[in-house]
């Protein structure tokens, strides 16, 4: 066994190792395909022993794995990413289907919860951005330090319009499938805050945890006035939290707690605002450094 990933280039062991996966998948993402269930594993088993996502990289190693030829893998796992009118054999009358990945979602998000071992669970948004090309909304569900995406939206890069409304439709899907009694806090970076997104995230009975610029203002509770957030953790190795209101521009203004710390090591402090009580965060497992 090989121990950068504790797979076998033993052709036959190989084959086993990937039909035990295909099983693991097939009882999971119920709505696959034989076929495609069969290339999904593939791919996903190739990036592990390519340590690449590249569909060049993941047709090498199978093909060494599998002692088959490259050009017949690589056209296999080209064409499961292909549009049903795009792939090889459809002008010829040929029945092609393709994968509609929004229809994963919610497999994806009850095979991570069959297998949690918690009541709390965090989960991110992160946008990110190809260019002008387009913008990847992304909701993850946060292991260990990484971010597993259980669904997300592709918008055009240069659109200019709120991603709100897909943000609260995919957070509802993911609602469906998340136990009622479990905590959650849902995180956001910087760009991502809207005073909407808090109150909506707080309505579906979850935690908004948003990361906030330091530009802004807060009014501690009982001090009757508003001052600069950056003045609560002014260097490192400073913190507070505490409850009041965020920002002094009338109809604007949102009752939160504000975690400001600034750790040692760390470039710069982080901002926090959060419905959650001050005396209830310490029953949370998180650090602001998690959550980079």
């Amino acid at each position: 066994m090989s121990s950068k990933n504790n797979i076998s280039q033993n052709k036959r062991y190989f084959q086993k190792q990937l039909d035990d996966w295909t099983n693991t998948i097939t009882q999971n993402l119920t709505n696959l395909t034989q076929p495609q269930t069969v290339v999904l594993a593939m791919m996903s088993l190739g990036m592990i022993i390519a340590q690449s996502c590249a569909l060049t990289a993941i047709s090498k190693m199978l093909a060494i794995y599998l002692k088959i030829k490259y050009c017949n893998v690589y056209q296999r796992t080209r064409e499961w990413c292909y549009d049903a009118k795009d792939k090889k054999g459809t002008k010829k009358g040929l029945n092609r289907t393709q994968i509609d990945v929004s229809k994963c979602f919610d497999y994806l998000i009850k095979w991570i919860i069959s297998l949690w071992q918690s009541d709390q669970l965090a989960i991110a948004l992160d946008a990110t951005t190809l260019g002008l090309s387009f913008t990847a909304l992304v909701v993850s569900i946060v292991y260990r330090g990484c971010a597993i995406p259980v669904a997300w939206t592709i918008t055009k890069g240069n659109e200019k319009k709120s991603w709100n409304k897909e943000w609260l439709r995919m957070l509802r899907l993911v609602r469906h499938n998340i136990p009622r009694h479990f905590t959650v806090i849902v995180m956001t970076d910087r760009g991502l805050y809207s005073p909407r997104l808090f109150k909506r995230i707080v309505r579906l009975k979850w935690h908004p945890f948003m990361r906030i610029n330091v530009n802004g203002t807060f009014c501690p509770e009982g001090s009757g006035s508003f001052k600069p957030i950056g003045s609560f953790a002014e260097q490192p190795t400073k913190s507070w939290q505490g409850s009041g209101v965020a920002f002094k521009t009338k109809g604007k203004r949102l009752s939160c707690t504000l975690l400001a710390l600034w750790e040692e090591g760390q470039k710069e402090a982080w901002f926090i605002i959060t419905d959650l009580a001050p005396q209830t965060l310490h029953l949370l497992h998180l650090t602001p450094v998690g959550m980079e």
